[in-house]
């Protein structure tokens, strides 16, 4: 079976949201080493600051990760590979916790809130007090890269 991946130079991954087996960032993660495998991840990158928080959460190697990808497999087949070789094993409650630290996690210092400031600006064209989270600031640079108006 092949996996079909998503053409990143056409459409976003999936928002950093999304959950697999609980995990937020895994299937953003996934749709992004797809799209690497297949030279079709544009502006993204695999195995970026933010993947690194899942893998290192997880305890998962990313080149292995990429070498399962690699295969086809699809997004369960790779959770259950996940789950089996992952150095860590967090509990459900704790993949839970974790997830909603992520979601809710914003620039902590003042270089990171100007950076994010002036991705917001360029992504928006104007100043917006709505927009905190690394995950909101994702999700408006993915929307306003691919033509919505933001």
């Amino acid at each position: 079976m092949t996996m079909s991946f998503n053409d990143l130079t056409q459409r976003p991954p999936r928002s950093p949201r999304v959950r697999l087996g609980g995990y937020v960032i895994l299937p953003r993660m996934l749709d992004k080493c797809r799209a690497e495998l297949e030279d079709k991840a544009g502006e993204y990158h695999y195995d970026c600051p933010l993947d690194q928080r899942f893998l290192t959460f997880a305890g998962i190697d990313a080149a292995d990760l990429k070498a399962e990808v690699a295969k086809g497999l699809g997004d369960g087949q790779i959770l259950t590979w996940i789950n089996t070789k992952a150095t860590n094993k967090p509990d459900e409650h704790e993949i839970a916790q974790w997830s909603a630290f992520r979601e809710a996690a914003a620039p902590a210092d003042n270089d990171s809130r100007t950076f994010v400031n002036g991705l917001v600006k360029g992504a928006s064209g104007k100043d917006r007090e709505d927009v905190a989270t690394w995950f909101e600031v994702l999700d408006l640079d993915d929307y306003a890269t691919y033509g919505g108006k933001a």
